[in-house]
């Protein structure tokens, strides 16, 4: 009697010799961030410690001409690397870099509350680049280790579709773009604080060796070492939450 065929799932599970795989993603992201209190404090080359209250700020996709070699970097972008053990929990473990940008608006109406070279204050103010510009624009970037859970949800015989989970943390290396008093600075990429974050989305593999993906994430960033000013001697400190829209294609590398 000829042996049964092998169901579709059969298929595209793991192969009875992986015993893992290796996957690389690259993927364009959308930001949306809550709004936060901004301290900013100088008592070494300057006097001032003042705080913005309930700070608006939004995120600067730089979409066009991302096709380009040379432009692959300067959207939004994230780049992952991770490990799937194919155990029976179907776990595994991925580093990611998550370049978001966090622009703080301009012009923008605000309670400002503090001191400015001995002058107290606490009012509505608004807010001009000419007084305080703020941007992790190079970026607001999450270094990020995550613990990784998929779920298949219909496998065909080239084709599966999981739901993939994700929770994770580590440090912010960031680069920020400032001014205060018309004094500018620019970065440079330097540890600037931590962050924590979840997500959830579906990954659609193609042929066990390509995927498309796309992830909703979820963070808290803790701002806690940013400077301000030329001479890169006052201090930004402020913490946000923010939402992360993620799409984009991969590799698999069965091992």
């Amino acid at each position: 009697m000829a042996a049964a065929a092998p169901s579709p799932a059969a298929t595209t599970g793991p192969h009875p010799k992986d015993h893992g795989s290796v996957y690389l993603n690259w993927s364009y992201n959308r930001d949306w961030y809550t709004r936060s209190n901004i301290r900013f404090r100088n008592d070494k080359s300057d006097d001032y410690d003042f705080t913005f209250y309930d700070a608006k700020a939004h995120d600067h996709p730089s979409m066009s001409d991302f096709w380009k070699l040379s432009n692959l970097t300067v959207p939004q972008y994230d780049l992952t690397v991770g490990y799937m053990f194919h155990d029976k929990h179907d776990l595994g473990i991925e580093v990611s870099w998550n370049h978001l940008k966090y622009v703080v608006d301009d012009y923008q109406t605000m309670r400002v509350a503090g001191e400015i070279r001995g002058f107290r204050f606490d009012r509505d103010t608004l807010v001009t680049p000419n007084f305080v510009h703020l941007q992790h624009t190079n970026g607001n970037n999450y270094l990020m280790v995550n613990l990784v859970k998929r779920w298949q949800l219909a496998a065909g015989r080239h084709v599966v579709l999981s739901a993939v989970g994700k929770v994770g943390g580590g440090p912010m290396i960031s680069y920020t773009i400032s001014s205060i008093f018309t004094s500018h600075a620019e970065g440079p990429f330097h540890y600037e604080g931590w962050v924590a974050g979840t997500s959830g989305g579906l990954r659609l593999e193609f042929y066990r060796y390509f995927f498309l993906n796309t992830d909703f994430q979820g963070a808290f960033a803790n701002y806690t070492n940013s400077y301000i000013g030329a001479d890169r001697l006052g201090r930004v400190t402020h913490h946000f939450g923010s939402a992360q829209l993620i799409y984009g294609f991969g590799f698999n590398v069965p091992i």
